[in-house]
């Protein structure tokens, strides 16, 4: 059986010193749950050229539908300046005014969203009116017994309370990382130690599934009063990017395939030790991986 499954959201180029790398977080969860056996979209716009033309081009590759992606002919694709600060840390400028913020809730996408099992969005791309508009709307439109995953995805300073709050309402699942819910924890008055902090997020926005992921020390899953420990595989990192997109993906198929929170959690956190161990953020992964989650793989290609 497949599923269709939907990332929302923005696509962008990260323009590194040896040549640019397509990334944005939609697109890098749409391309694991695709190689983790989904009919996958993402729902993003690009410019009227020819980095926009590529984002295309790639997807296809990647073997991603490209009917949600929207054409701009008044703002450019986006892109992310990298630079390398003291000590050789990157520092990353993620342009605005760029094509994903005027997303729009199309006929289109209105359709793939409501076809889709899975929708997964995030707060980067809500960072303008518009785009958050339309990325509420499509939240709202899809169907009762649809995953609305919120992975959280904080970025430099693209978000607030009314933004986090409306999509908490709008999900039944969040993922986050050990960084980010400090920050809700601190938003949203969350008291107690870690446990006690997501039943309250759990019960105040009514999820059924919070994944919180915490690096080397794992993951923990919470689904409905039951919990599940996640040890971190061990893995040489060479970057962690898109590390936290595989993670996402995994759950979401594990959701849909009904699989217990230990195999749930099992299978995402060796998917995404593989991924810290390569670099970039959409390697071919190994079919002893894949099938953690899925009995009978597609073959991958690299984004």
């Amino acid at each position: 059986m497949s599923f269709n499954v939907v990332g929302i959201g923005e696509v962008l180029w990260d323009m590194l010193p040896d040549g640019p790398q397509l990334g944005g977080a939609p697109a890098n969860f749409a391309y694991h749950a695709r190689v983790l056996g989904a009919n996958a979209a993402v729902i993003t716009r690009v410019g009227h050229d020819r980095a926009g033309d590529e984002v295309k081009q790639r997807f296809q590759e990647m073997g991603l539908s490209v009917e949600g992606v929207q054409l701009d002919e008044m703002t450019p694709t986006g892109t992310v300046s990298v630079s390398l600060a003291s000590g050789g840390i990157p520092a990353y400028v993620i342009h605005e005014n760029v094509a994903w913020d005027y997303l729009q809730a199309n006929r289109i996408a209105l359709h793939c969203v409501r076809a889709a099992r899975v929708v997964c969005f995030g707060s980067l791309a809500q960072r303008h009116e518009v785009s958050r508009q339309a990325i509420q709307r499509l939240l709202a439109s899809a169907p009762a017994d649809t995953w609305r995953v919120f992975d959280v995805n904080l970025r430099q300073d693209f978000y607030d309370r009314d933004v986090l709050e409306h999509s908490l309402k709008l999900a039944n699942v969040l993922k986050l990382n050990e960084h980010e819910l400090p920050v809700l924890a601190g938003m949203f008055a969350l008291d107690g130690e870690i446990h006690e902090q997501i039943q309250t997020l759990a019960a105040r926005f009514g999820l059924q599934v919070v994944a919180l992921t915490r690096g080397a020390g794992g993951s923990l899953l919470y689904r409905e009063g039951q919990w599940a420990q996640g040890d971190a595989a061990a893995v040489n990192v060479k970057d962690t990017v898109g590390a936290g997109d595989a993670f996402t993906a995994a759950l979401c198929l594990g959701l849909l395939r009904d699989l217990d929170l230990d195999a749930i959690n099992h299978a995402a956190n060796q998917i995404a030790a593989y991924v810290c161990g390569c670099t970039g953020a959409t390697p071919p992964l190994p079919a002893d991986l894949r099938r953690l989650l899925n009995p009978d793989p597609v073959l991958p290609t690299q984004m």
